[in-house]
């Protein structure tokens, strides 16, 4: 992937992103760096993707420290609105003409003054509690009734609180408050080395880890020009279709026990489990595997374990097209998916959509097409599409890409080469900035990383692909959305806000108290 940076002036930025824009690149990400401590103030960075070309411009706009302000970019770009908030609400870089500037991750009690992701401000700092808390929440428009769904609710695994704006049973609109399990992970990392970031990076998510670890030692290997052997990219490739093949599994379970058809939830889930021990027998963990370190992969993979993962895929191929003609002969599943959370082909470009939901709505992105990693570049890959944007296309589009993993699978264990799966990495230079995508079983995932000191990163910043696709859900609650679609709707987008929130560290002292 190549990755070029753009240095312009607060009073240039707007013209940058226009021109960016008409040359057909989109927003992935916006990072705000504190460089107070390298003899700068501020750098407010806005990346953008030119897929077909696998690019990446990074637009830096230094900010002065005694004016930390810069033009926000939201009106231009709606999928900026939650990035640019977390500029502000992290660094204390205010986004001026930001049409919504509540708070996104700090508590509604958190004081004015402290920003989290500044310099100064010790990883473990626990600042007092504002006197006057500043609600995050969003008006109630006029003539509506508010429906919360959450903190805790029933088909939500993590906390999280939508506020259902309803005209009777119609929807007419929602709002999210999330980011109640946000605990730092990105400062946190500041504190480590390189080689013990993969395995925070891999708990960012309690499902898709090793795409977490992965992104993060490319973004070294990529800061250092590690080329890593060709068998441990291909061992990565096969770890993370295994991923992708467990995660939509997951998915296609919990969506049907949301409409009632638990039937589908346990054939789905009894399919998956042979996978979560094939996952096993290559590395010894279910789900957080432990392979990853900037350089390879840390173990090879056992010819036993190359064996049982042959002999469960021919089970996930075979029961998964069986699994889907179930779901397509069951009508009354189909009616209540079908036209339900339609997401438009335009609003899915203009709120930048990624991975299954984008592609449910005929966005044509894939990372491992677009920027190829690991060993996508010698694994081509069959994007799937689908045009109607609804919660069905969506389904349809995670069932055809559980199979293409599998062929993809068994094309790298056919042509698995040899010789070593690690390199050392040596000394990573410091200064250095990398960009690195991966396509998550939810999507693109993206990861910045400044290289500092004493082998630990100065910046890493994190995108998730639910951190996009969470914005949009507003806009998939089209005319005649019922109190009772919601559940299903907010589902179709496969949201984790484990990794959306990047982690929680949970700290036990002696007497038993839980700190953060």
């Amino acid at each position: 992937m190549e990755y070029e940076t753009i240095v312009t002036s607060r009073d240039g930025l707007a013209g940058e992103v226009a021109r960016l824009g008409a040359s057909g690149a989109r927003l992935i990400m916006t990072v705000g760096t504190d460089v107070r401590p390298l003899g700068g103030g501020f750098e407010v960075t806005h990346l953008f993707g030119f897929d077909r070309a696998g690019k990446v411009v990074g637009v830096v706009v230094p900010v002065p420290a005694d004016d930390p302000t810069f033009p926000a970019v939201t009106p231009q770009l709606p999928p900026a609105g939650w990035m640019e908030r977390e500029v502000y609400d992290m660094i204390g870089v205010t986004p001026e003409g930001h049409p919504d500037l509540r708070r996104l991750i700090v508590a509604d009690d958190w004081p004015d003054d402290v920003f989290p992701l500044r310099k100064d401000v010790p990883h473990n700092y626990r600042p007092p509690r504002a006197e006057n808390a500043r609600s995050a929440l969003k008006p109630t428009p006029e003539g509506t009734t508010v429906v919360p769904v959450g903190p805790f609710f029933p088909t939500l695994e993590e906390p999280a609180y939508f506020r259902l704006f309803v005209e009777g049973e119609e929807v007419v609109d929602c709002d999210y408050r999330g980011f109640y399990s946000h605990r730092g992970v990105e400062k946190l990392a500041e504190q480590l080395r390189y080689d013990q970031i993969p395995f925070l990076a891999e708990r960012i998510c309690g499902i898709c880890g090793y795409v977490h670890s992965t992104c993060f030692s490319q973004a070294v290997e990529q800061a250092a020009g590690i080329e890593v052997p060709r068998r441990g990219r291909y061992i990565r490739t096969i770890m993370l279709e295994l991923e992708r093949i467990h995660s939509h599994l997951l998915w296609l379970g919990l969506a049907a026990h949301i409409v009632g058809f638990d039937t589908g939830f346990m054939q789905a889930w009894r399919v998956r489990e042979p996978v979560m021990w094939a996952a096993e027998a290559l590395t010894g963990n279910r789900k957080t595997y432990g392979m990853n370190l900037p350089g390879g992969v840390r173990r090879d993979l056992r010819p036993e374990g190359i064996h049982q993962v042959q002999d469960v895929l021919k089970a996930v191929e075979r029961e998964s097209q069986s699994l889907m003609r179930a779901l397509e002969r069951d009508t009354a599943l189909r009616s209540r998916l079908r036209n339900t959370g339609v997401l438009t082909h335009e609003k899915a470009v203009l709120w930048g959509a990624v991975g299954p939901t984008a592609r449910a709505s005929g966005v044509d992105i894939d990372v491992r097409r677009d920027y190829p990693y690991a060993a996508y570049d010698e694994l081509p890959v069959n994007v799937a599409l689908r045009q109607e944007g609804d919660i069905w296309a969506r389904l349809e589009v995670r069932v055809e890409e559980t199979l293409e993993s599998v062929r993809l699978i068994r094309e790298a264990l056919a042509n698995l080469p040899g010789g070593p799966t690690f390199v050392e990495p040596g000394e990573v230079p410091e200064g250095r900035v990398s960009v690195v995508l991966v396509e998550a079983p939810r999507g693109e995932l993206c990861n910045y990383l400044m290289t500092g000191a004493e082998g630990k990163p100065y910046r890493w910043r994190v995108r998730v692909p639910t951190y996009m696709n969470l914005q949009l859900t507003p806009q998939m609650v089209n005319p005649g959305t019922t109190i009772a679609d919601f559940p299903i709707i907010a589902a179709s987008i496969d949201p984790c806000f484990s990794c959306t929130e990047r982690m929680e560290i949970v700290r036990r002292p002696r007497e038993g108290r839980h700190e953060p």
